[in-house]
């Protein structure tokens, strides 16, 4: 069974700490970005998710939304994690980032 505890690092340098889940599935963490479209200096983050149906077995879906405190920007992150035949676990995730933008009209420009 997947544990979405501890310290996670992907392929790019990026790492983000889990908290353990309460009995309803949510966990907080902090996520340290190796990437980003800024000039400023990158600090770590903090995070709030929430896992689908904790406690059940399996590789279960998961959520969490970044706050990122050095860009005007948050992003969302959704997935699942994955356990191979070895033990290994996977976290395979896909993302959505929205910039602000100083009008409605901008709104367009405003996710990656």
């Amino acid at each position: 069974q997947c544990n979405l505890q501890g310290l996670w690092k992907n392929e790019l340098g990026s790492n983000m700490t889990l908290s353990a889940l309460d009995a309803a599935g949510i966990f907080s963490g902090s996520y340290h970005t190796a990437v980003a479209a800024t000039n400023k200096r990158i600090l770590v983050s903090p995070l709030q998710g929430a896992q689908q149906h904790p406690g059940t077995k399996g590789q279960p879906t998961f959520s969490f939304t970044v706050q990122w405190l050095f860009a005007d920007s948050t992003t969302a992150f959704v997935g699942q994690c994955f356990v191979d035949r070895h033990g290994k676990e996977t976290l395979e995730t896909m993302w959505l980032l929205w910039e602000e933008v100083p009008s409605r009209r901008d709104a367009w420009k405003a996710t990656r």
